[in-house]
């Protein structure tokens, strides 16, 4: 392999953990790529953790077999960069490394009523500053409940012998750990995060880019030295490099670590989406909608969340508005190990497409409530209009339809915000992959859906933020001409027809909105 300089990239997702090589014109290696689940832990109905430790021993097992079943010299990767599964709160001790606590994940729903507390009495506060709506999802709440809940945590935290973080942090510290050349030395890690990651938590400043005072102080009296230190999401001081804890995997080798953003900003710049407009929406184990607005944050009065898109460099962002689907990829895995219609994910294709329509079946994928734009904790799933002729293969295709609609939801939010009809959505994600789910998404849109060549675009991403830190590209321009699209779906359903099933959609979320609510007994609320 010459004497070409490498990126690695570490896309810790929901469900698992991925690690690629790009080269130095930002294409894929060959090969080089390894990818582990992990468990998924559901405590109780809503609660949903993830093992820091099994996380971080996957992202150790990747690394090495990337390494070696490419064969490429460690000495020839230029750079790390870390993309993540935003939101997801863990907490270590900063002595050992150990976990005090399960990671609660983002789609965890235990802190409702904490959030009912917030948006009673701080919801305007909290959307000024973070450009937020106050939910469970966001990391703040989850990190509250654990200051109040793991016995003796509070005050191990006023005393500093814990460190928190969303799991880019997690990643960070442990990449860094033990060496001496970090941007936190005294923390035994580079206790780091960047803006994009901060901006998840309801925490954080997106105007001043630094964490609020009094947002710490109303959400739990978190003390603020538990939190890493904010930095641009291309960093060219660098978080830090590899320490001991992973030097057998680089052969001894210290490889800065610079590059780092939340999965779905790191989507965006992956789709090159660099011009105000641009917008892409990622089909993971939820979908993700964000729309660069440029130099400044645009505060949406219908329920989406203005958000920090990147940085290259300390105090200046550019920024996104975003729309959060909480659960649409995780429906298809549901099918697969919940009611095990299905063996492997793949099969939900061919299965949705030997039904003609879902004989009217409505499938609202409200596992851990709903997100924009709707922001109901208390949603919970639902199938409705079966029949005695409803077949597996109907509700296949009614999972899969759902995602669609969730999209259209957002994306005629998107629309009433800024004034603007998009005419063009990018994709990308692992249910991207589904020409029947990208063809029924441009019909029931009415818009043009681009898939491009490469779908990693969320690993891609976090490649191109490494690599501007490192020098081996100038800047965004030269980044956008690598973007190649590969397949493009054109509408073709007739207008009336997409109405009509658009409408009967809309009855069905209404009738999953506040489920919870108005059963709380059995989702552990009372």
């Amino acid at each position: 392999m010459g004497g070409e300089r490498y990126v690695l990239t570490i896309d810790q997702g929901t469900t698992g953990t991925r690690v690629m090589l790009f080269d130095e014109e930002g294409a894929p290696v060959e090969r080089a790529w390894a990818y582990r689940e992990h468990r998924q832990i559901y405590p109780r109905p809503g609660w949903v953790e993830h093992d820091p430790l099994e996380i971080w021993l996957n992202t150790k097992a990747c690394i090495r077999e990337v390494l070696e079943k490419t064969g490429v010299d460690p000495g020839s990767i230029a750079v790390i960069g870390v993309t993540n599964q935003r939101e997801t709160v863990v907490v270590w001790e900063k002595e050992t490394g150990r976990p005090v606590y399960n990671a609660i994940v983002w789609q965890d729903r235990r802190t409702a009523r904490e959030v009912d507390y917030l948006r009673s009495n701080y919801f305007e506060l909290i959307k000024r500053k973070t450009g937020l709506v106050p939910d469970s999802y966001f990391s703040s709440t989850k990190l509250w409940w654990l200051l109040d809940n793991v016995p003796g945590l509070r005050e191990r935290a006023v005393k500093g012998e814990v460190l928190a973080g969303t799991v880019d942090t997690w990643l960070i510290w442990n990449l860094t750990r033990g060496s001496s050349d970090v941007l936190t030395p005294e923390r035994g890690g580079a206790h780091v995060t960047d803006y994009s990651n901060a901006s998840r938590t309801m925490l954080f400043d997106i105007a001043r880019l630094e964490w609020s005072a009094d947002l710490l102080e109303v959400q739990g009296r978190i003390p603020l030295d538990v939190l890493p230190l904010p930095r641009p999401s291309s960093d060219r001081a660098f978080y830090g490099y590899t320490g001991p804890e992973v030097s057998g995997l680089f052969g001894g080798r210290s490889i800065p670590v610079a590059g780092d953003a939340g999965d779905q900003q790191a989507a965006l710049f992956g789709q090159a989406g660099f011009r105000e407009g641009d917008v892409k929406c990622t089909y993971g184990t939820g979908n993700f909608l964000l729309m660069n607005t440029g130099d400044r944050p645009v505060y949406s009065e219908h329920n989406l969340l203005a958000t920090v898109y990147y940085s290259t460099e300390p105090g200046k962002a550019k920024y996104a508005l975003e729309g959060s689907i909480f659960v649409t990829g995780a429906a298809i895995q549901w099918l697969r190990d919940g009611l095990k219609i299905i063996e492997v994910s793949a099969e939900v294709n061919p299965l949705a497409e030997a039904a003609e329509d879902t004989g009217g079946v409505y499938f609202v994928p409200a596992f851990t409530g709903l997100g924009a734009p709707y922001w109901d904790p208390y949603a919970r799933g639902l199938i409705i209009g079966l029949t005695r002729g409803t077949e597996r293969r109907h509700i296949a295709r009614a999972v899969l339809e759902s995602i669609a609609y969730l999209t259209r939801d957002v994306v005629e939010v998107m629309e009433a915000e800024t004034g603007k009809r998009i005419s063009e959505l990018r994709v990308d994600g692992g249910a991207s992959r589904s020409d029947f789910l990208m063809q029924f998404q441009a019909d029931i849109l009415g818009v043009r859906v681009v898939r491009p060549v490469v779908l990693e675009t969320t690993s891609l991403g976090v490649a191109y933020l490494a690599g501007l830190a490192a020098g081996l590209w100038r800047g965004v321009d030269e980044l956008a001409g690598k973007w190649r699209p590969g397949r493009v779906f054109e509408p073709r359903m007739d207008p009336e027809k997409r109405e009509r099933l658009y409408k009967g959609w809309r009855e069905a979320v209404k009738r999953a909105l506040g489920w919870a609510r108005e059963v709380p007994w059995a989702y552990g609320y009372e």
